[in-house]
C-alpha cells in the first residue's frame, strides 16, 4: 500500500491502482490520510480485508469483489464506497442496505467510448476483418474470389438492442447513417421517451431474436439478466445472425453461446466481456476461427477511451472544495443508487 498522509483526520482507502495521488486534489488537498494500492495487479483479498479496518470511505474497482466479509472487515466506521465503474455488481446492494452505506458509481462518464467500441466490434465481426488480416499475413490471399471472405452488412438491417439505456441508445445513434432499417429492443418495460427519438420498437425478446440481423447486448448484469443469453436466445436467431456483447460477461451463457457458434446457429460472435475474465487463452471460444464466419474476443480494457478513463475519477469527487470534512467531500461525490439509500446519512 502507498500511504499519502495530509492532515490525518479522516481515513479513506483508495484499492484503485493506475491513479496517483494527484489524480484526486480536491481530496488530497483536505484533512485526510489516503492509502492507495500502489500495483497494476488487483489488490490481494488478504491485503483489502487488513487495510479496510477502521475506514470512512473505501475507493474501488470492478476487481474488488465488496461483499459482506468486507464490510465486516471495515466496521461501522466505513460511511461510502465509491466504486470506478458504470456497473456495480460486484457491490453486494444488500449488505450495503443492511448497513445503511452509500454506493457511489460513475453513470455515462463511459456511454460514448463503450457505443464507440461496441460499433467497431460489431463492424469487425460482421465484416471479418481480424479473419482478413489473418489470412493476408500468412499467405491465404491468393487470386481473387466474389465470395471470399463475404461477411455482413448494416445497410436495410435489423438491429436488436437488449438493454436500451444511455448506452444502448448511443450505440443505436452511431449506427443509423449506416442504413439500418429497423432498431428493435427489449428491456425490463417500454422506455418511450428513449424509443422514440431513435425510432425503436419495444418487442418481447424472442421476437428481438427472431428478427435481428444484429443482437448487441447492452443491458446491466442483475439477478434477472444473470445468463440471459443462452440456448433458448440463440435458437431462436437467424443463422446469419451477429451476436455482440459489451455489457457483462455474466449476462452470456458462454457454453450455450460456444454450441451455437460450432452447430451454426449464428453466423458470428463479438465480445468485449466474458467470464471469467481475463478469459483463459485455451478456451475453446478462442479456437472456432472457423467455426460460423469469426469469433471475436477483445479484452474488457478497451472500452477505456483516454478521455473517458480521466472522466471517471473525477466524477467521483464533487466540483466544489469547500467541504471540511473529507467524508462529507465523498459522501456528496457519490451518485447514489436508489435501492442503496435509505437509510440517508445526514450530510
Amino acid at each position: 500500500m502507498h500511504k499519502v498522509t495530509t492532515h490525518q483526520t479522516s481515513l479513506v482507502v483508495f484499492t484503485n491502482h493506475s491513479h496517483g495521488p494527484d489524480t484526486f486534489p480536491r481530496l488530497s488537498s483536505c484533512s485526510c490520510s489516503i492509502e492507495q494500492w500502489d500495483s497494476d495487479e488487483p489488490v490481494p483479498r488478504s491485503e483489502l480485508l487488513a487495510k479496510v479496518a477502521g475506514i470512512r470511505g473505501l475507493y474501488c474497482l470492478l476487481t474488488e469483489k465488496i461483499d459482506a466479509e468486507v464490510l465486516d472487515a471495515a466496521g461501522r466506521s466505513l460511511q461510502v464506497v465509491s466504486t470506478m465503474s458504470v456497473g456495480y455488481d460486484h457491490v453486494s446492494l444488500e449488505e450495503l442496505k443492511k448497513r445503511g452505506i452509500r454506493l457511489g458509481y460513475t453513470p455515462d462518464v463511459l456511454t460514448e467510448a463503450v457505443a464507440e467500441l461496441t460499433v467497431a466490434l460489431l463492424l469487425a465481426t460482421s465484416r471479418r476483418l481480424l479473419e482478413a488480416v489473418h489470412e493476408a499475413k500468412n499467405g491465404g490471399w491468393g487470386t481473387w474470389k466474389p465470395l471470399w471472405m463475404c461477411g455482413y452488412g448494416l445497410t436495410d438491417s435489423t438491429v436488436g438492442i437488449l438493454g436500451l439505456g444511455r448506452i444502448g441508445a448511443a450505440v443505436t445513434a452511431r449506427l443509423k447513417p449506416f442504413g439500418v432499417k429497423r432498431f428493435l429492443y427489449a428491456d425490463i418495460g417500454p422506455r418511450p421517451d428513449m424509443a422514440t427519438k431513435i425510432p425503436a420498437e419495444f418487442v418481447p425478446l424472442e421476437e428481438l431474436a427472431r428478427h435481428s440481423d444484429f443482437i448487441v447486448v447492452c443491458c446491466a448484469l442483475t439477478p434477472e439478466t444473470q445468463g440471459i443469453c443462452d440456448n433458448g436466445l440463440f435458437s431462436l436467431m437467424k443463422d446469419t445472425a451477429i451476436f455482440i456483447n459489451t455489457s457483462r460477461g455474466g449476462v452470456v451463457n458462454q457454453e450455450d453461446l460456444y454450441q451455437a457458434l460450432v452447430n451454426g446457429q449464428i453466423a458470428a460472435a463479438g465480445l468485449d466481456v466474458t467470464e471469467p475474465e481475463p478469459l483463459p487463452t485455451d478456451h475453446p471460444l478462442f479456437k472456432l476461427k472457423n467455426c460460423g464466419e469469426s469469433v471475436l474476443i477483445a479484452v474488457h480494457q478497451w472500452l477505456l477511451a483516454r478521455m473517458g478513463r480521466d472522466g471517471v475519477p473525477s466524477l467521483c469527487l464533487p466540483e466544489t472544495g469547500y467541504w471540511s470534512d473529507p467524508v462529507r467531500l465523498f459522501l456528496c461525490s457519490c451518485v447514489i443508487i436508489r435501492p442503496v439509500v435509505l437509510p440517508v446519512l445526514v450530510l
